[in-house]
């Protein structure tokens, strides 16, 4: 490789590291997106995303939302306990807002992206296994690998959104995980009854449990013990609807079909920085929440667009500088800060039992529901993000 300098590398080319490539290819840099995987590497994605309304607008303004990206809206969502008192109702009418999130499948979201990037004057590099990163005073180096052989690549700025994996972890001087010793089982489920796009957050005695509409269906997040995770995966259709009705109850409807189930540990995941100029994180390759709340991905949107409108904001001639990097580190905060205890304690706060906190916590769903000012302020945080 020459000795051209660009402005900004972004290792990972999945839907975060697309929106980044966008974010600041349209704010005039010369950007490269390096994945580890070949196109035709790269596994479907099965699972489903819960995009808040404003990731819906984020999508819209990197014009990677397109009139037949099928996504299905959540208008309302009930919130209550599994044969405890205490229940909430959170409408989009509250809010004022056509809807308060959509439902994608991540491929979906993934492949708009992508179209997008590779519509644009940026250099995507596919099958690149990045070895090593060494973060200078005036450039950053990325040494790698592809089907050619040994790659270097020098950079102003490096914007790692590989999902938490191996480079992030590399990059970070701190990381923070906390173990929920719980397995999240996923797929679709088809009722009897039409979902009227509602979705569902119940509280049982062993974790939440989610439902969101997804077209004709319902995606579910069923959060249990990890070792009865295998045994839900290998048990036969009709057994696993008993037993999941069994847990979540027929609020939702009888359970008549499923398909596309799956499985993985619940953990939180906190990673710092281990240079503070020409170096960020993004999305999970900073923070990898619980899934409770749907923030993870919706977090990740909010880091690209706030690093997008820092840039826009300095002078570019080096974006990797250490103010550009402090400025969005300092921006990004607050919100980051507040999505993960919210997450977090929501995690803690509905995987027990214990007789007086399943007290506290209907009473607090009961005043929740009761209390509009309250009511909106908390739809307000899991849409536009904490300090927002």
């Amino acid at each position: 490789m020459n000795g051209r300098v660009r402005d900004a590398v972004i290792v990972g080319g999945g839907p975060i590291g697309c929106a980044a490539a966008i974010a600041l290819a349209n704010a005039g840099l010369d950007v490269v997106v390096v994945e580890a995987h070949a196109g035709d590497q790269r596994a479907p994605d099965a699972r489903t995303l819960a995009l808040s309304w404003n990731s819906r607008l984020v999508l819209q303004r990197l014009h990677a939302w397109p009139a037949n990206l099928r996504a299905t809206a959540i208008d309302a969502i009930h919130i209550s306990h599994r044969g405890r008192f205490g229940r909430a109702e959170l409408s989009a009418a509250d809010v004022q807002l056509p809807a308060l999130g959509y439902v994608l499948r991540h491929a979906d979201v993934h492949g708009a992206l992508r179209e997008k990037v590779l519509a644009m004057p940026v250099e995507f590099r596919e099958g690149f296994t990045v070895e090593d990163i060494e973060i200078g005073d005036d450039l950053a180096e990325i040494k790698g690998t592809d089907s050619s052989g040994k790659q270097r690549i020098l950079s102003r700025l490096v914007a790692v959104a590989d999902g938490g994996a191996a480079v992030s972890k590399s990059l970070a001087t701190e990381i923070r995980d906390h173990d929920y010793e719980q397995a999240a089982v996923v797929g679709l489920v088809r009722s009897d009854r039409p979902h009227r796009q509602r979705a569902y957050e119940r509280f049982t005695p062993t974790g939440p449990i989610a439902f969101l509409p997804s077209s004709d269906e319902f995606a579910f997040v069923w959060s249990c013990k990890p070792e009865r995770a295998p045994s839900l995966l290998t048990m036969n259709d009709d057994l696993f609807l008993k037993e999941l009705q069994l847990a979540f109850g027929d609020r939702a409807g009888r359970f008549v079909g499923l398909r596309q189930r799956a499985s993985f540990p619940l953990a939180l995941r906190v990673m710092q920085e281990r240079s503070s100029t020409r170096l960020v994180l993004l999305g999970n390759a900073a923070q990898s929440l619980h899934p409770i709340a749907g923030q993870g991905f919706n977090l990740g949107l909010r880091d690209v667009w706030d690093f997008a409108e820092v840039i826009r904001s300095h002078d570019r001639t080096d974006v990797g500088d250490h103010s550009i990097t402090t400025r969005y580190r300092k921006q990004r905060r607050i919100d980051r800060a507040g999505g993960i205890t919210f997450t977090d304690t929501l995690a803690k706060m509905f995987s027990t039992d214990f007789a007086p906190l399943a007290l506290g916590r209907g009473l607090g769903l009961a005043l929740l529901d009761i209390l509009p000012p309250a009511k909106r302020q908390i739809m307000h945080h899991m849409i536009f993000g904490v300090g927002n």
